[in-house]
């Protein structure tokens, strides 16, 4: 359906290259970002390019779980100072020294657990790419985790769905608030070729626009989507 491919345009028309996953050490920046705007690298998608970049990045995509980004690079830069932010490390922090490293994310008990539990899978890959199927058995990690770490940690093209994009498509009219997670990712990978970069930005400019336009107050009627696409409202329900 060509209107995702039109939302996607129209999205980055607006907003521009993102420069997902920020990474805490980096020194690219983007000052358009909402919140934080360390890390980005807009235009560059050979990140990550080290091992430790790449776990970086799946432990924030633990972290990251029902919190804000400000809240997880904090706990990030903890780990980092730590020098914990590598798979051998990690594993031998103190449980106390981990759990109040991550406290600014919240639920750090759970968290300190998915993220023991997720590095000592980590060490076993020996650099082979993981499974979703691999990562879903993971104890802590869900779909939108386990999609988030292969599509940015690990370059395979598969679509992240989360809140943001079933607040802005249901709104849309284009698929129902309830739909099941693999449902809406079907939605955009039956009509967006498996392109790393595509898929990339368009989860980072569905989280943008969404910060900017989607609180309980201003969401419907005062989305510039909305206003550009009511005509498809309850065109495409999922």
């Amino acid at each position: 359906m060509q209107i995702i491919q039109q939302i996607y345009k129209a999205l980055y028309k607006e907003y521009g290259p993102q420069g997902w996953w920020p990474l805490i050490d980096y020194k690219g920046n983007n000052p358009t970002k909402t919140g934080s705007i360390k890390g980005y690298h807009p235009g560059d998608y050979n990140l990550p390019e080290t091992q430790n970049q790449r776990f970086e990045i799946c432990i924030g995509s633990i972290l990251t779980q029902n919190t804000g980004w400000v809240n997880t690079e904090r706990a990030l830069t903890n780990l980092k100072k730590l020098h914990s932010l590598a798979p051998t490390p990690l594993m031998i922090l103190q449980d106390d020294e981990l759990k109040l490293a991550i406290k600014p994310t919240g639920y750090f008990n759970q968290k300190a657990k998915k993220i023991r539990g997720f590095t000592e899978f980590y060490i076993t890959l020996n650099d082979r790419t993981p499974t979703r199927e691999e990562l879903l058995s993971i104890w802590g990690i869900g779909k939108e985790t386990a999609d988030s770490i292969l599509l940015y940690a690990f370059k395979i093209p598969t679509f992240v769905i989360d809140a943001y994009t079933r607040r802005i498509f249901s709104n849309l009219g284009l698929i129902e608030k309830n739909a099941e997670y693999d449902k809406i990712k079907s939605l955009f990978e039956n009509n967006l070729k498996p392109n790393l970069i595509v898929y990339q930005e368009y989860h980072a400019l569905i989280v943008e626009h969404a910060k900017r336009h989607y609180s309980k107050k201003t969401e419907h009627i005062l989305c510039p989507l909305y206003q550009k696409f009511v005509k498809w409202a309850n065109f495409l329900i999922i």
